[in-house]
């Protein structure tokens, strides 16, 4: 097996530098950083993790979590996975920083900075649908700060890992849900969180996908509750009001139980069915009421636990994770399977 020793003598460089390449730690010349790795692939060099992992615990490394959704319950379970795992990780000196924001741009880049003052070798981020999060996860890169992403992905950004559902595919599920739980003229709400969340305009266009091929469905109006359930429950009531013929309502994103409250406000509570996303405590009650006829999940404890787990990986041995999109399972309840 290959040796940083024997890479660095036919490198023609230090050890150190060796070093620092393949585990992504400080700048090194671009071209020296190319030959370096070009030796390690030739000679199929493998890092001994065991040893790697050991040293690690003689530095003491930092992740930081940057979350968005400070009122969505749903986070509730990812952030105690969180902190398990992190209890897990201080046996290896490795510590985690979170940080939770609400759908604002400046307010997650301010916290993303604040991390990176602090010293972090890693991040974890359910990202802003922003070119500005583009940007800063691109400048993490260049930095050596590896970023994964978590619950919402953005596209064309260096992250080097995504942990969440398949959105497109969730919403395609919950399209084909609708459709198996209504009949007749189905005239549809959509209530969703933010324009700016990948995560929900992918839900949204996945269920598009299913409901534009039949001719009995139809979309009467979209609404942005920013995951809050008092703006959800004043939006859906006014949403309610303005469309009488709503008879169907998809939730694509938090504020739940805000806007199940406003149907129940309405009196229409027998008359509409909806569908909706996780297991959050209300929304569980809320099918066992009949309220809501289906909700699909998306296991927010894997969703904490797995990007530390990437993270720390790629920290203390230098590997890049073994898939680049880690989905969860679309794992569909309904009252009888609770």
């Amino acid at each position: 097996m290959a040796t940083i020793k024997e890479i660095a003598a036919l490198a023609g460089v230090s050890r150190g530098t060796v070093d620092r390449v393949l585990n992504h730690r400080g700048a090194v010349n671009p071209q020296t950083a190319e030959k370096i790795l070009e030796i390690a692939q030739a000679l199929d060099y493998k890092p001994n993790k065991a040893g790697i992992v050991l040293a690690a615990q003689k530095r003491r490394l930092k992740i930081g979590v940057v979350l968005l959704g400070q009122n969505n319950p749903f986070y509730d379970d990812v952030l105690r996975s969180i902190m398990e795992k992190a209890t897990e990780l201080e046996s290896y000196n490795c510590t985690v920083v979170i940080r939770q924001t609400d759908y604002n741009l400046e307010e997650q880049l301010l916290a993303i900075d604040e991390l990176v003052s602090e010293g972090i070798n890693g991040l974890a981020l359910s990202p802003y649908n922003a070119n500005a999060i583009r940007c800063k996860i691109d400048e993490l890169y260049e930095k050596g700060i590896p970023v994964v992403t978590l619950n919402t992905d953005i596209e064309n950004s260096k992250r080097i890992a995504y942990v969440g559902s398949n959105y497109y595919l969730s919403g395609q599920t919950a399209g084909g849900l609708m459709h198996l739980v209504t009949s007749g003229q189905v005239y549809i709400g959509i209530v969703s969180g933010s324009q700016n969340i990948l995560c929900h305009t992918e839900r949204i266009a996945g269920f598009h996908s299913v409901i534009d091929n039949y001719e009995n469905m139809h979309i009467s109006a979209t609404i942005m509750n920013q995951d809050d359930d008092f703006e959800s429950y004043e939006l859906t009531s006014r949403l309610l009001k303005a469309h009488p013929e709503i008879n169907a309502l998809y939730f694509a994103a938090g504020g739940v139980y805000g806007g199940c409250r406003a149907v129940v406000a309405s009196g229409r509570q027998y008359d509409i069915k909806i569908i909706t996303y996780d297991m959050v405590e209300t929304t569980q009650k809320m099918i066992k009421q009949g309220l809501i006829a289906a909700t699909i999940c998306q296991q927010p404890l894997l969703q904490g636990s797995k990007p530390l787990d990437i993270l720390f990986a790629n920290l203390t041995t230098g590997e890049s994770p073994q898939s680049e999109y880690n989905y969860v399972d679309v794992d569909i309840r309904i009252k009888e399977n609770l």
